[in-house]
């Protein structure tokens, strides 16, 4: 495992930050854009009336990034969705260091070419910060879910958080670690 982690690291550390510096003109080596964590989130707004349902969006989102998750508590009431205060509604997870450049190599060269139909992700994916929020129509194109064994399909979103200061660094950043872009826009 750790020389998949190893090969994006490496990646970046040999190939991006040098050619980041010499694209972006930046003088100092620490101002090359990089990535800070990934955020993978879930909601699970049944979780009302099926209890199991956080449990197992749990388990799965555990299997996906290979590190324990949080669940999310709402915050306030809303009465037109039946939340109140203190209600289970989702399950996140934080990746850093280690775990978080594995997680990005799997979403990298096996995830995302495992997606149909599929043609780059847009560039307004990228906020103004240069961060990349991704979201999943199903978990089950991730190795680790077995089919057979989910009681529903859900949706989910990553985010990844960069040092960009702006929406041209961080692309440049995805770009040279490998997130393939749609060519249109």
């Amino acid at each position: 495992m750790n020389n998949l982690m190893a090969r994006l690291k490496d990646k970046y550390n040999s190939e991006v930050k040098e050619k980041l510096m010499k694209e972006l003109k930046l003088d100092n080596i620490y101002a090359v854009p990089r990535v800070i964590k990934v955020a993978i989130n879930v909601g699970v707004g049944e979780a009302l009336v099926n209890k199991k349902a956080i449990h197992n969006v749990q388990e799965q989102i555990e299997l996906i990034a290979g590190q324990k998750s949080v669940v999310t508590l709402a915050r306030k009431s809303i009465a037109a969705f039946k939340i109140r205060k203190g209600v289970p509604i989702g399950v996140k997870v934080t990746l850093r260091g280690e775990r978080m450049y594995l997680f990005l190599d799997k979403l990298i060269n096996i995830v995302i070419p495992r997606l149909r139909d599929f043609r780059g992700i847009l560039s307004k994916s990228i906020d103004q910060h240069g961060n990349l929020n991704i979201g999943f129509t199903e978990q089950t194109i991730f190795p680790e879910i077995e089919y057979d064994k989910i009681d529903k399909i859900r949706g989910l979103e990553i985010t990844i958080v960069t040092t960009a200061k702006n929406i041209q660094s961080g692309k440049k950043l995805f770009e040279m670690l490998g997130i393939p872009f749609n060519k249109v826009n």
